[in-house]
């Protein structure tokens, strides 16, 4: 599930705070790292849960409606759909998630007055509504369902967004990112395959992880060499008074370039002009491209660049 593009943001951000903080223990940084790699896949966990826990506050205003005095005949008769949809009942008993549920114990039992603001919002969707209407009962529009509603109201949920602040600061960058492998998960799930159904693993391969580690101590033990790089092609710049942020991008872009022959330059620079953009200036994108590109064509002439 971790990807190349959310290792190369918490590379950023420990690297930056490496240099911050002034302790400047590389193996401790380096933990830290896998550490807030880690939280971005319990993450992926936990907004699987948030599924699950729509449903259960569902059928618990199902219960709750049967059990007064005076019940309407809707509410001694409702429309069970919704809560007995087979997606999520295949979700609620898949293994990984039950297993990541008993070692985390975490719960959204805390969250309930956004887990009914967000429940009143869906609803009253016409998703939702057509959803109810519908006589198809099938396993496919169930999963469709929910593909839905997570696009259309967890997907940028502002409210959401400050819940799971909240909960851990290690989340504030990453649920953009992670919705899209819960948007993957949910078109990748199978009846067949009930509770044996994998999810996506924390690491797709080692070789993901060896990059996020390889990458990360690049940065750092050759950091001179990359610094007079940027120094030599911001000649008109004081180097003081180029943003750290800016710096830190560059630094991190040129330990890529240099350190992994299979990945192409052309992809190196867009993503790290695409980080510039979320996390510094308003101008960083086109200065640290412009930068770059002419570090790249110096490396390409000096012979110590060869791959395009």
């Amino acid at each position: 599930m971790i990807n190349r593009v959310l290792i190369r943001l918490k590379i950023i951000q420990i690297v930056y705070a490496y240099y911050q903080n002034g302790s400047k223990n590389l193996d401790s940084a380096e933990k830290e790292l896998f550490f807030s790699l880690s939280k971005a896949y319990d993450l992926y966990n936990y907004l699987l849960m948030l599924m699950i826990a729509l449903t259960e506050y569902a059928q618990k205003r199902i219960d709750t409606a049967k059990a007064k005095l005076a019940p309407t005949r809707e509410e001694l008769y409702p429309n069970m759909k919704f809560v007995e949809n087979k997606f999520i009942s295949q979700l609620e008993v898949n293994k990984q998630l039950t297993e990541f549920i008993a070692n985390q114990k975490r719960t959204w039992a805390n969250d309930q007055d956004f887990i009914k603001e967000l429940y009143e919002k869906i609803v009253e969707s016409d998703i939702y509504k057509d959803y109810m209407a519908s006589d198809d009962k099938s396993y496919e529009s169930d999963r469709e369902l929910w593909r839905k509603l997570y696009k259309t109201y967890i997907f940028n949920n502002e409210s959401l967004d400050q819940v799971l602040e909240d909960q851990s600061l290690y989340w504030n960058d990453d649920k953009e990112i992670v919705d899209t492998f819960v948007l993957k998960t949910i078109k990748r799930f199978e009846e067949k395959r009930g509770a044996n159904q994998e999810l996506l693993p924390e690491f797709k391969d080692d070789e993901d992880q060896e990059f996020a580690r390889r990458l990360f101590r690049r940065t750092i033990l050759n950091s001179d060499y990359y610094r007079h790089l940027i120094s030599e092609n911001t000649k008109n710049w004081d180097l003081d008074r180029i943003a750290f942020m800016d710096i830190i991008i560059m630094q991190t872009a040129l330990a890529e370039i240099l350190s992994f022959p299979n990945i192409p330059v052309s992809v190196s620079l867009n993503e790290y002009v695409e980080i510039a953009k979320l996390y510094s200036t308003a101008k960083s994108g086109s200065f640290i491209n412009g930068t770059l590109d002419g570090i790249v064509n110096q490396l390409k002439k000096e012979g110590k660049l060869s791959k395009n």
